[in-house]
């Protein structure tokens, strides 16, 4: 039996919640916090408050009680709750209680503001049972259901609604300890989540999360960051998206405190930060380094940086390139830090218990060091597939390699490849990104969207540009910055394809600058090129200055007119290749 590093007499626990009694009732973790929310009030000043191990387990123990009382163990509930303490509770209380928790970002309750395709996904495929909101949301909802007359209204009105306040209801210590004596939440084989993917390569997909792979997960990610009780855990991450449930989890299975900060005015002090961990596809050095240097005087030390790497598929952490030892000197490949390090041996595998290889997708065959392919993982942690997906669920959880018969694998969509003797992993870009050139080349998209940015970082928004393959070349889109003058436009995408052409020698057929906010994101703030393609092919983008370089005019030419349908005045440059001179079409 494997057991937590900082304590050889204490056991790992099948499921997360089955941590939470033990701590609540060992004395030196009793009145510990466990959790700490702390909000931004007027005049900056921090208001917090926080949940004792103690007190989580009671009110978990109490409000998985009176969920009961209404539902079925393996129901599924949508959780619609403002983050905070209140979601945590709730999110712990439903594993307890053996339901089926969908978190969702609670869409305000006029859905005036298209803001809830989402929910009409997640109504319609889960197919819950029940929703959890707060007593003013739930009368919200109902006055718009009953002024509606669509499909959210429909899936709405046949919903049962459960208000928080109605199951918060305060449990005495003695009847906690009676009631939770026999254990009968969620089991390790149970689906105790449903988890949607970021969208940041298509449309969300539901991803089943049995409670024993979440617990692996974090175990996993206690030992690779090296956490233990007196770890103090901060996160400012959506607690609806995966990463962000993933350290709810962990500071659990970890004994620790996640939070906020103390009230008062002083100075941040980072000086004791041991992991700033850094989850994201591909991970610039140079970003890195800035980001460094901005907070240098404020304690940060390099050695804490923590480039890691995970995904839904595999309930959120796959790996880090971080050790105890590491002095944040990590090896660079093509501009990027590492997100693993892979090991050298078999015995190493099995200790790790995840195997983490690049294949060669059209062989399936792994892939020599030094070559780019898919990133394929076989873990514990592996989720168990797409909710109502049997055919894609087959072709991404239950992937093998070649001649082999043992080993299944989780295709993860993302490029990698494995460079060093030490083995460094680099995520290097996602797979349905790639922009496949004329002569058989391949590029990743960030690497323009990059040399694109570079070339006029005051003019255009960071993070904010899209490339991708288009009519046979590549199209960029950018945001413009605010308060740029409109005469600088042509100058703004000349620059764009000079740029391009100059770092990654690309040849970008068109330039299209929008209005800040129209490149579409992700929640946790990923470009989704794919919907910005979409959009650019509809005429849905707030377009300023379309400009194209060789490209199919007759295209542009409609989007340029369903653009004029909507009352929008757009900015359209062609350049001829061979004339290599301009024709104004319309203008400001």
């Amino acid at each position: 039996m494997n057991h937590e590093n900082y304590d050889l007499c204490f056991p790992d626990q099948p499921v997360v919640d089955l941590y939470l009694p033990i701590w609540a009732n060992l004395p030196a973790f009793r009145h510990k916090p466990a959790f700490v929310w702390a909000e931004e009030g007027p005049a900056h000043v921090s208001d917090s408050s926080a949940l004792t191990y103690e007190q989580l387990n009671a009110s978990v123990q109490s409000i998985s009680s009176q969920l009961l009382l209404s539902l079925q163990r393996g129901d599924t509930v949508v959780i619609l709750c403002a983050p905070g303490l209140e979601f945590v509770e709730i999110i712990f209380a439903c594993q307890r209680a053996g339901l089926l928790a969908v978190p969702v970002v609670p869409p305000h309750p006029s859905f005036a503001s298209d803001n809830h395709h989402h929910l009409v996904r997640v109504l319609s495929q889960a197919k819950p049972k029940a929703a959890l909101a707060a007593r003013s949301y739930i009368n919200r909802v109902r006055e718009y259901a009953a002024s509606s007359n669509n499909k959210l209204s429909d899936l709405l009105q046949t919903l049962r609604w459960i208000e928080t306040e109605d199951i918060k209801v305060q449990m005495k210590v003695g009847d906690v300890q009676r009631n939770s004596s026999r254990y009968l939440g969620c089991k390790a084989n149970d689906v105790y989540l449903i988890q949607y993917t970021s969208g940041a390569t298509g449309i969300p997909k539901p991803v089943l999360v049995t409670a024993g792979a979440a617990a692996h997960n974090v175990r996993v990610a206690r030992r690779a960051y090296d956490l233990h009780p007196n770890s103090v855990i901060v996160s400012w991450l959506p607690q609806y998206h995966d990463c962000g449930l993933m350290f709810l989890l962990l500071t659990i299975v970890s004994g620790a405190t996640r939070g906020g900060v103390d009230k008062g005015t002083s100075s941040i002090n980072l000086g004791s930060m041991k992991n700033l961990i850094i989850i994201n596809e591909p991970i610039y050095k140079a970003s890195v380094e800035e980001f460094v240097e901005v907070f240098r005087p404020y304690g940060l030390n390099a050695s804490s940086i923590s480039p890691s790497y995970g995904l839904a598929e595999n309930c959120t952490f796959v790996s880090t390139a971080w050790r105890s030892e590491s002095n944040g000197n990590f090896p660079v490949h093509k501009s990027l830090l590492p997100s693993a390090k892979l090991p050298s041996s078999r015995e190493e595998i099995m200790e790790e218990e995840i195997e983490i290889l690049v294949v060669n997708e059209e062989t399936h065959e792994p892939a020599d060091d030094g070559v780019e392919g898919e990133i394929w993982i076989s873990s514990p942690s592996n989720a168990s597939g797409y909710l109502g997906h049997p055919t894609l669920t087959h072709e991404v959880f239950n992937a093998r390699l070649r001649n082999k018969v043992a080993g299944c694998f989780v295709r993860t969509q993302d490029r990698g490849i494995v460079m060093g003797h030490e083995r460094y992993l680099y995520i290097t870009g996602r797979a349905s990104d790639i922009i496949k050139q004329a002569d058989g080349q391949e590029i990743h998209a960030h690497y323009i969207e990059t040399a694109a940015y570079k070339s006029g970082p005051r003019l255009i928004r960071a993070g904010c540009l899209a490339a991708f393959e288009f009519l046979g070349s590549v199209a960029i889109v950018a945001e413009l910055q605010r308060g740029v003058e409109t005469s600088l436009l042509m100058k703004i995408c000349e620059g764009i394809r000079d740029g391009v052409l100059k770092e990654e020698k690309i040849g970008v057929g068109a330039v299209v600058i929008v209005e800040s906010g129209s490149v579409p994101k992700t929640t946790s703030g990923k470009v989704q090129r794919w919907l910005a393609k979409a959009k650019l092919e509809r005429g849905e983008m707030n377009v300023v200055m379309k400009m194209e370089f060789g490209c199919n005019p007759m295209l542009f030419g409609r989007i340029m007119e369903e653009g004029s349908k909507e009352g929008k005045k757009v900015n359209f440059l062609t350049t001829s290749n061979t004339r290599n001179h301009l024709s104004l079409l319309s203008s400001l």
